[in-house]
């Protein structure tokens, strides 16, 4: 069993436009709206690879009721905690030529009553067998040893934790040794103090360090560059498959929800890569954070290339 935790989701409004003019008018060409955040996210890919999930998290006003309409119409199972206050909605500027702006709501401010039912309800699921993923932000009134906590208490009910966050929630997270972590690449060079743009051989050294006994795998997603991975004994390195991108967002989640996936199908570590590579290169093609196909995820596993590390 899969369990998705998103503690701020959102609804994701993508809107293309040919140039941004900061200042100026800007004429919309298209508009998508998807059910968000990068636990969400995971779990809608899930679904798409053919498999399933359970999503919770927070939810709050009628934002948090068209995520659980949605979710809904996708079949999706959920077991969120409603909160006061509304689910954010983030605004996702995509160019012509390729070029991403953000504009993310803070949303709800959360208090330890809310976070303790949350914590109940984690704990509800865990048992040998199950997969947590823990991603993304945290909504105010959140502590940032929060994923270092779950995870010691997920841990001691004999569940596994896989971790995607970065700053002081990746920092903290891995005190309590998550048994997966998939940072991209910057996230990897702020947690490690390195300068932006650090060659492949330094994140390959910086990602085996992470890499222990207790932290058995490691993937670092590089954009364009490709994707590191460090999966128990099995170690590859695979450049960027040749898409036509659309949207960048949801990429990492895609390839995320694939890490989960395999974890589950009990996929040996070349399967794990493949599905890795063409989940996050799909994801990529899609418009706002729609999930490939697992047509397409399908095609494209035959396209990965796999070298060496």
């Amino acid at each position: 069993m899969i369990i998705t935790v998103t503690m701020n989701p959102a609804i994701d409004k993508t809107v293309t436009i040919d140039r941004l003019c900061p200042g100026g008018l800007n004429r919309i060409k298209e508009v998508e709206y998807d059910a968000g955040g990068k636990g969400i996210n995971v779990s809608k890919t899930i679904k798409a690879l053919g498999g399933e999930s359970i999503a919770t998290g927070f939810l709050g006003g009628n934002t948090g009721k068209n995520i659980e309409m949605i979710l809904d119409e996708k079949g999706i199972f959920h077991d969120f905690v409603w909160v006061n206050g509304e689910t954010r909605t983030n605004t996702k500027i995509v160019e012509e030529n390729g070029s991403v702006t953000e504009l993310n709501e803070p949303g709800p401010v959360i208090d330890d009553k809310q976070m303790d039912r949350l914590i109940r309800k984690i704990l509800g699921y865990a048992k040998e067998g199950t997969l947590f993923v823990l991603s993304g932000s945290v909504p105010k009134g959140v502590d940032p040893m929060i994923y270092a906590h779950l995870i010691s208490l997920l841990h001691e009910k004999g569940a596994k934790v896989l971790l995607d966050a970065d700053g002081e929630l990746l920092k903290n997270g891995l005190s309590q040794s998550p048994d997966m972590i998939k940072p991209n690449r910057a996230e990897l060079e702020k947690y490690a103090g390195l300068c932006r743009e650090s060659s492949e051989e330094t994140l390959l050294n910086t990602a085996r360090s992470m890499k222990g006994e207790d932290v058995k795998s490691v993937v670092v997603s590089m954009g364009e560059d490709g994707a590191v991975f460090l999966l128990d004994s099995y170690e590859a390195r695979c450049p960027a498959l040749p898409v036509k991108p659309r949207s960048t967002v949801g990429a990492g989640d895609a390839m995320v929800a694939a890490l989960a996936f395999s974890w589950e199908q009990k996929l040996t570590g070349e399967e794990a890569v493949r599905l890795c590579m063409a989940a996050s290169a799909g994801a990529v093609t899609t418009v706002g954070t729609k999930p490939p196909s697992r047509e397409l995820v399908n095609e494209l596993k035959q396209q990965v290339i796999i070298k060496g590390v």
